[in-house]
């Protein structure tokens, strides 16, 4: 049964500055809330002047460490005095109501492991919080983190019952960040004049956009610097950055919980800006779809809304390799999770 935190818990920046009519307060569920990323997401979404009601969910027997971080969070939210209600749960049923729901639940990547290892264990995880999360909340916008983040994504929408538009994962976004960090570093400019992406597998198949980055709205293969630009090394950092601080420090905390916020924070606002996220895509990049993976979309309120591209060949072919490889495993998870109910019901 969901306990709200003793006393007043504070958990969203003032509004005062802000215009009432464009500010429309929201209920946002993080599943998962005990984890390390959990925890920190709760802490970045916080910040979001649009939430007005946080629930942090975990699983049954975990009640005290949940009270204990309410109790963390809401003097950490009294000291930037804000006000918002904020409670925890162990029961999937009390994200009713929710306008966004974050899950970050499912058993952490080891060190050296690839993220698509764990695709079936998590995917028994996330069918079933998805299924709930469809029965009680079906107006939700359903926001994935659980790894291996693209297949997991199909996984809620099938289980959920949610639209496309519904569900949707982190994907490359941070990736895209990360790459969009060495550019700047390269070039010895601020990270806003660098704008990129990376789509596909949030994985070792992803694949970068160089036709699509620019520094300060300049193509980058227009700077004659470009040519000594180390692109292999860069991405290659990229595709290894979470494993190497899975190695170093035992989780990636930090990245994933600003990206996070940034996402929710782009949603709540519908600021429909276009981000690059794990998305159900029929046929908007040349014609290849049935398959959640990292593309360009659209955010809004209303969900998410992948934004049909051109790519040059050779990203073309990049981009169809990941699908591939993430339709076979998607296809095998979701046939094995249909497996085991059918055994379970019979």
């Amino acid at each position: 049964m969901e306990e709200e935190c003793s006393g007043e818990c504070l958990c969203a920046r003032s509004t005062e500055d802000a215009s009432p009519t464009a500010i429309s307060m929201a209920k946002v569920t993080i599943i998962g809330a005990t984890g390390n990323v959990g925890m920190f997401a709760a802490h970045t979404v916080s910040e979001i002047p649009y939430v007005s009601e946080m629930l942090l969910i975990g699983r049954p027997g975990r009640e005290d460490f949940l009270r204990g971080c309410c109790h963390d969070l809401s003097d950490s939210f009294a000291a930037r005095g804000t006000h918002a209600r904020l409670s925890y749960s162990t029961r999937l049923a009390d994200a009713e109501n929710s306008d966004i729901v974050i899950c970050t639940a499912g058993i952490p990547r080891k060190p050296d492991q690839d993220r698509n290892e764990l695709a079936f264990e998590n995917a028994k995880i996330v069918a079933e919080i998805a299924g709930a999360i469809g029965r009680c909340s079906p107006d939700t916008i359903l926001f994935m983190v659980t790894n291996p983040v693209d297949v997991m994504t199909a996984v809620a929408l099938k289980h959920s019952g949610l639209q496309p538009r519904q569900v949707f994962g982190l994907g490359t976004h941070l990736d895209s960040m990360r790459l969009k960090s060495l550019i700047a570093r390269y070039f010895r400019v601020h990270v806003s004049e660098v704008h990129t992406r990376i789509i596909g597998e949030h994985g070792e198949s992803m694949v970068p956009l160089w036709s699509a980055t620019t520094i300060g709205g300049i193509q980058i293969r227009n700077l004659p610097t470009f040519s000594g630009l180390p692109t292999q090394d860069m991405i290659d950092a990229v595709r290894t950055s979470g494993q190497t601080i899975i190695r170093d420090k035992g989780s990636t905390i930090y990245g994933p919980g600003e990206a996070i916020a940034t996402l929710v924070r782009t949603i709540l606002g519908d600021e429909n800006r276009i981000l690059t996220v794990s998305s159900y895509i029929t046929s908007e990049i040349h014609g290849i779809g049935d398959v959640c993976i990292g593309v360009p979309a659209r955010l809004n309120r209303n969900g998410v809304f992948p934004v049909p591209i051109w790519l040059r060949d050779d990203e073309v072919i990049g981009f169809q390799d990941s699908v591939k490889k993430i339709r076979a495993i998607t296809t095998d998870v979701l046939e094995r999770l249909e497996e085991t109910r059918l055994e379970k019901s019979g």
